[in-house]
């Protein structure tokens, strides 16, 4: 589980993410590195599947995925449950302040499970 340049997309992930950029999404990635090192493996893995460009977050000495989000401020923020580590406590959203969580979609999948099932609209996302 940790060899993270072996990493793969479920399902139809990349297409799925492909669709909402067309549109007009930006697409935001968090990785769970805390280094450059680290943030390159990931970019090196999103490129060669081919997933939409966007920038790739990562964490700074003391900050937590709540913070990293808070300086994102995403419309949308899709995470999975983190249940193999722990789940919510291990989360992005509940660590954002409560003041900026309330202008976020919070759209949870279950760990390993992908995406597919969310809507192919972009709008439909709103009221998932």
């Amino acid at each position: 589980m940790r060899d993270f340049a072996s990493y793969v997309p479920i399902g139809g992930a990349v297409a799925k993410l492909k669709s909402w950029e067309r549109q007009g999404a930006e697409i935001v990635y968090l990785t769970s590195h805390r280094n450059v090192e680290g943030l390159r493996h990931d970019e090196h893995v999103l490129r060669k599947h081919g997933f939409p460009g966007g920038p790739v977050l990562f964490r700074q000495s003391e900050e937590a995925y709540g913070d990293v989000a808070e300086r994102a401020l995403p419309d949308i923020l899709i995470e999975d449950d983190c249940e193999s580590i722990g789940g919510a406590p291990q989360m992005t959203y509940p660590h954002i302040k409560e003041e900026i969580r309330s202008g976020i979609k919070s759209i949870v999948v279950r760990e390993f499970e992908g995406i597919d099932h969310l809507p192919d609209g972009l709008g439909d996302l709103e009221g998932f």
